[in-house]
Formats: structure tokens, C-alpha cells, sequence
């Protein structure tokens, strides 16, 4: 990789380390974990931007942002997200800010001249709420969404087919990854709005922290969920930007499944709390299995390589460090 030739006048990604790489929304968990492997992998000119100095909402800020900078690359990690609660209360929020972002980013992209790729991330929440497991690139739009957030979903499938659009009609390569559910350091562990995981590594620290007897957990604890932490998937970035350029989105997951109780017993032993995990199946499970088929990425040589319980040791100390320790 990286050699010129006259049929392929470029150099591939990997060996682009002068070029501009815009990384648009490189404070959140995905974009700062981008950001990051960029700048371990020697990459000069990564330019970011953030909310206060873009609104990536406003067109004409983004095109003059974009005629300004003249990128060469763009991944457009910035999007507004939330749990359920957040979907379920500002559904118009949601579905009209992430279709403003990624409209105005393409959009500019192509109009600015200057950029040669883009990628665009998604969500395992574009799938039908019943697609067959695992969930293939080719279940998108074979069923109905997910209902609590489905504005979202919506939003996230109108950016593939967006990315889809420009490159048929335009020439524009943008390619699309969907990621399966992500962990690590910049993770959200917000007491109402967090997902899964982080909520559980708070709540077995707090409940340390108190030494409280015991903590309930909602469900029966069978439901099987994939995990990947965040610098995986900033891995897979890096690979799909320089070995993809195809019209299909990619999936981008650990290809291992884990019971809630699993990772709970995994988040209470890495915590180190003593007491006792009690389970309220009483409360809802959810969907009882939501696993991605990565087969094709993995089949063109990407694998993930950090494991869950490595994992979730080294987020449970980066809470520790910049979330408990901002509290104090």
C-alpha cells in the first residue's frame, strides 16, 4: 500500500500523513478515539472543531468551514445521540439535527473540491427490530425500527443512503461503517442517559463507594449483548478509510456475544464490589439478542483486539479518573 501508479494516481490513506483529516465531532466517545489513533499513527494536520467554534447544524457555517480548511479527508463521527428516554422525548431533536449534520457534511464535502474520502458512522440501531441474527448488512430496511428510536434510526439510514447518492451520482467516495454497541474511555455514564454498561460501572462504584449490601439489576439477566471497545472500532476507521471504497455500508462489531448477567458479574468483579447482584425479572429483558455479522469486514482483514475484561479494567479506570475524581 501506498505506492503511486498512473492507474491510481493517489496515495492510499496510511501513507497520506500530511493531508488534511477533518474528525468532525472528536469530543465524543467515537470521534476522541478516532483522534487519538490518528495522532499515535503520525498523522500532522487533523484539524477538529468544536460545537461552540462549528455548528455542524448551521449550512453556511459548514460550507465556508469547509472552503476555509479545504480537507482531503473527512470522517464524520458527530452526531446527536441519547438513550432511550432522550429519543422517546425529543424525537424531533433528534431526527432534524442528525439529518442537518450530516446533510450540511456531505454535502460541503463534495461542493469544497478538495476532499478525496469520507466516512460516515451509523448505528446497529438502523436494523429492524426483528432482523435474523446475525444481523447482516443486507437486513437494513427489511423491517420496522426499533420504536423508541426510531428518529434516530431513520436519521442514520438517510446518511448511508445520502453517502450512497453522492457516489453514484457525483463520484463522491463515501463510505458508511455501522458499529455494534461501544465502551471505553469518553464514554457518557450519565445516571439517566447512559447505556448499559457505563450505567453498570457506576452503579457498582457507587454502590462500593457506600458499601451498600446489595445491587438490583432489572431483567432476568439473559439477554445477550456485543460489546467493542472504542479504540477497535477507531481501528477499523483507519482500516476502512484506507483498504474500502464500496457502495455498501460496512459493519464493524467484536463478533462475541455476552449475557447481561455476564457482563454484570464482569462489571462487579473488575469494580471490586463485595456485595450482593440481585436480579428484578420483574422489569423488562429487551430485545433477547442483538448480535452483528462482521463477517466482511473481518473477511477483508480487520479483527478486533482488545477483550472485554481488558477492556472494561482500563474504562473503569478512566472513570474512576476523570469522572468520580471531577466530583470531588
Amino acid at each position: 500500500m501506498g505506492t503511486v501508479t498512473a492507474a491510481d494516481p493517489h496515495p492510499s490513506f496510511l501513507a497520506d500523513k500530511d493531508a488534511k483529516v477533518f474528525v468532525a465531532g472528536h469530543r465524543g466517545l467515537v470521534g476522541s478515539a478516532i483522534l487519538r489513533r490518528l495522532l499515535s499513527l503520525g498523522f500532522t494536520s487533523v484539524v477538529t472543531r468544536t460545537h461552540a467554534e462549528l455548528d455542524l447544524t448551521r449550512q453556511a457555517d459548514v460550507e465556508a468551514f469547509f472552503a476555509a480548511e479545504q480537507p482531503r479527508y473527512v470522517v464524520l463521527a458527530a452526531a446527536k445521540v441519547g438513550g432511550i428516554h432522550a429519543n422517546s422525548t425529543f424525537p424531533a431533536d433528534f431526527i432534524a439535527a442528525n439529518l442537518q449534520i450530516q446533510t450540511n457534511v456531505v454535502d460541503a464535502a463534495l461542493r469544497c473540491g478538495s476532499v478525496r474520502k469520507l466516512l460516515f458512522l451509523g448505528s446497529s440501531c438502523i436494523y429492524p427490530k426483528f432482523a435474523p441474527q446475525p444481523i447482516t448488512e443486507g437486513a437494513l430496511l427489511s423491517g420496522p425500527l426499533e420504536p423508541t428510536n426510531e428518529w434516530y434510526a431513520v436519521a442514520k439510514i438517510a446518511g448511508i443512503k445520502m453517502c450512497q447518492a453522492y457516489r453514484i451520482q457525483h463520484g463522491l467516495d463515501a463510505v458508511s461503517a455501522m458499529p455494534t454497541n461501544l465502551y471505553g474511555p469518553q464514554d457518557n455514564f450519565h445516571p439517566e442517559n447512559s447505556h448499559v454498561l457505563p450505567a453498570l460501572i457506576r452503579r457498582f462504584h457507587e454502590a462500593k463507594a457506600w458499601n451498600a449490601p446489595e445491587v438490583v439489576v432489572w431483567g432476568s439477566g439473559s439477554p445477550l449483548r456485543e460489546f467493542l471497545h472504542v479504540d477497535d472500532l477507531a481501528d477499523a476507521v483507519i482500516f476502512l478509510m484506507d483498504q474500502y471504497s464500496g457502495l455498501e455500508h460496512v459493519n464493524v462489531g467484536s463478533g462475541s456475544e455476552v449475557t447481561i448477567k455476564e457482563l454484570a458479574e464482569l462489571v462487579k468483579e473488575v469494580v471490586g464490589f463485595q456485595g450482593k447482584l440481585v436480579w428484578d425479572s420483574s422489569k423488562p429483558d429487551g430485545t433477547p439478542r442483538k448480535l452483528m455479522d462482521s463477517s466482511k469486514i473481518q473477511g477483508m482483514g480487520w479483527k478486533p483486539k482488545i477483550a472485554l475484561k481488558e477492556g472494561l479494567v482500563e474504562t473503569y479506570k478512566w472513570y474512576v479518573e476523570n469522572v468520580v475524581s471531577d466530583k470531588k
